[in-house]
């Protein structure tokens, strides 16, 4: 029954994806919809598959990007977070930074960062991503620190416990779930993020800058199957995430 079920799971989307790009490609067809305003499903297809080396490079450089300010984010996110939880002060004085951070947009971050950091280097692309990655991290690690039961930090306090051994054995296992739910959000967000800043500057590679560069020159198709690239990384990084949340769930029943 279970695989039954997972089997629904997977064919479900599947099949709305296959029904989608279906008639998608009719009203092209249907109504004779030039390239330049919106390509079919089949001509973005061959374009990726003419173009496929380019987009590979392009997409191993923008998801280098977003994998190293995924890290960033997520490490600082977390470490913030078991501070904010230890000192409730700095917990207060956090508040109106971490929504602050929650809605810079990153049209804004990324010029900055190419002009303290150069606009020959990914360092701006990567603390974007970090950015974007980071609220998340930072709220969902603190929400599960705080779920732990008053009745087992109570039991911890009986044994005499230091507020080390409090966090390495109650507290930071106990926020395991929010901390991977947390990175799950962050994996779609460091990808956009890294893919966005790459449309402000920066060096001449990515998948953000060839979709540009593209469009510009009228290659309206192959930019859009440098999006089919960016759309499958996305989901290649929102995958693994969250395959290692349920691998960790599974792991957390047994």
């Amino acid at each position: 029954m279970k695989a039954l079920a997972g089997t629904r799971t997977v064919l479900a989307p599947v099949a709305l994806g296959v029904l989608a790009l279906a008639l998608w490609q009719a009203l092209v067809v249907a109504f004779e919809i030039k390239p330049f305003l919106v390509p079919s499903p089949l001509g973005i297809g061959g374009a990726f598959v003419d173009t496929a080396d380019h987009i590979l490079d392009a997409a191993i450089q923008t998801g280098l990007n977003a994998l190293i300010g995924l890290g960033i984010g997520a490490v600082t996110g977390v470490l913030v977070a078991i501070l904010a939880n230890a000192l409730r002060v700095l917990d207060r004085m956090l508040v109106p930074l971490v929504a602050s951070l929650a809605v810079i947009p990153i049209v804004a971050l990324a010029p900055i960062f190419y002009a303290m950091f150069g606009a020959a280097a990914n360092t701006g692309r990567q603390l974007v991503a970090a950015v974007a990655v980071f609220v998340p991290m930072y709220l969902n690690t603190l929400q599960g620190l705080r779920q732990v039961e008053p009745v087992h930090r109570d039991l911890m306090r009986s044994y005499a416990a230091t507020a080390e051994q409090v966090n390495r054995m109650l507290l930071l296992p106990g926020a395991v779930p929010y901390v991977l739910n947390g990175l799950k959000i962050g994996s779609s967000l460091a990808v956009i993020s890294a893919l966005i800043a790459e449309y402000f500057g920066g060096p001449a590679n990515g998948l953000g800058i060839a979709i540009t560069s593209s469009a510009a020159g009228s290659n309206y198709t192959v930019a859009w199957a440098y999006v089919l690239g960016a759309v499958l990384l996305g989901t290649l990084f929102y995958g693994v995430t969250a395959a290692l949340e349920g691998w960790s769930r599974g792991r957390r029943r047994t």
